[in-house]
């Protein structure tokens, strides 16, 4: 039996193709992000009334905010950013579970005495929290239940000020199931019925480290970010993992087979605004990530961050594409070209505020082709519309 690759022509945006997608989502194609923090969570609030069958590989590395302290306590990876994900892509229409997606969203008063959380905590363990009794059984005793085995191991002196419910069932979950992420996950996608798959990229606890071009390095992902510290004023010349937090301990890790399935399976890649170190590049630097993207023959398309991303420091859009490009040909044959890779860059030149303008000749040197195209619209300046962004999407399947 031969094969052969069938190339078509594409409009932007395929008005046929996207009113397809949105009267049977169900049968939506594959898309695949790979992804972490919450730039894109707006966007898959839309794109689930495309596609059902989206596919989002989150980095579990954040070191910041309330995953920081569940992390400190269990030694654990960040689960936030996974939470954040799915209940993005919880189902919203009548047949969801809005009492759930509630509760997983709900996060215990800042400022609350830790006597008083601790009650509410023992409220919700036995159902009797308003935020829990009218969840239905089986799922309130599912609940329950990972927040009593969280309740049971917490450390005495744990911080529940600002905590996440659903980080707090997540990680009861976790740890019940011999601190393995995905069967939690997977319950949980199930309660919330998210409109697409959520897995962390690794289910190991390690954390981002960077070395800048001054001399010095940062351990810990909450500290390139620019949001809990300062920005940086050095430009990062390389990204490592670290098993330790602030002490450099390097460490590697590769991908899952589950995982290599899931890439192989993808109709589009997608390589998508938001941090550009501590979301995307660190998702692809697990073993057999490249090798298993440049494997799939389906299109790949970076779409470049609006605005200024603090960890991009220096960076115009040229050398954006050709770091993500080094990222990726770390883990390939010396012989890989860029077109197994990436194939396009999605951006509004027009509308788009960028760090700078990137040209179709320079793309081209990289066989890259440039797709320039409206994506800002006057109601969503100075971000991506959602709409017109995942119709561009939609369109290149």
């Amino acid at each position: 039996m031969s094969s052969i690759r069938v190339s078509r022509s594409v409009d932007i945006p395929d008005p046929l193709r996207i009113s397809r997608y949105r009267k049977i989502p169900e049968l939506g194609p594959r898309i695949l992000f790979f992804s972490g923090g919450s730039a894109l969570n707006g966007l898959c609030k839309t794109l689930k009334n495309y596609t059902h069958n989206s596919i989002h590989l989150v980095t579990p590395f954040d070191s910041g905010g309330s995953s920081a302290e569940l992390r400190k306590a269990f030694n654990m990876p960040s689960i936030g950013d996974l939470r954040s994900r799915l209940m993005a892509l919880a189902d919203e229409t009548v047949l969801g579970h809005p009492e759930i997606i509630a509760l997983f969203n709900h996060r215990f008063e800042k400022n609350a005495s830790q006597i008083l959380l601790r009650q509410e905590l023992e409220a919700l363990i036995s159902g009797k929290s308003p935020l829990i009794s009218d969840i239905a059984n089986p799922m309130r005793q599912l609940i329950c239940n990972q927040l009593g085995y969280f309740f049971a191991v917490m450390p005495k002196h744990f911080d529940l000020r600002g905590a996440s419910i659903g980080n707090l069932i997540l990680t009861g979950g976790y740890l019940n199931n011999h601190r393995h992420l995905d069967p939690i996950i997977f319950l949980f996608s199930k309660l919330v019925n998210a409109q697409g798959t959520v897995r962390a990229i690794v289910n190991k606890d390690l954390h981002l480290g960077a070395e800048l071009e001054d001399g010095s390095e940062l351990i810990g992902q909450h500290l390139l970010t620019g949001k809990e510290v300062p920005p940086l004023n050095s430009a990062i010349d390389q990204i490592f993992l670290s098993e330790k937090i602030g002490k450099k301990s390097p460490a590697s890790t590769a991908l899952r087979k589950k995982n290599r399935k899931l890439i192989d399976s993808a109709e589009l890649i997608c390589y998508p605004p938001g941090s550009f170190y501590s979301s995307l590049l660190v998702n692809l630097m697990p073993k057999g990530v490249g090798r298993a993207i440049a494997d799939n023959d389906c299109p790949k398309v970076y779409i470049p961050n609006l605005g200024s991303d603090p960890e991009q420091f220096n960076m115009d859009l040229a050398s954006s594409v050709e770091r993500l490009l080094a990222q990726l040909h770390m883990d390939c044959d010396t012989n890989t070209s860029n077109k197994k890779l990436l194939n396009f860059v999605l951006l509004d030149s027009r509308n788009g505020n960028y760090p700078s303008k990137l040209s179709a000749e320079v793309l081209k040197s990289l066989g890259v082709t440039l797709i320039d195209t409206r994506l800002v619209s006057k109601r969503s300046a100075p971000y991506y519309d959602n709409e017109l962004l995942v119709s561009a999407l939609m369109s290149l399947t």
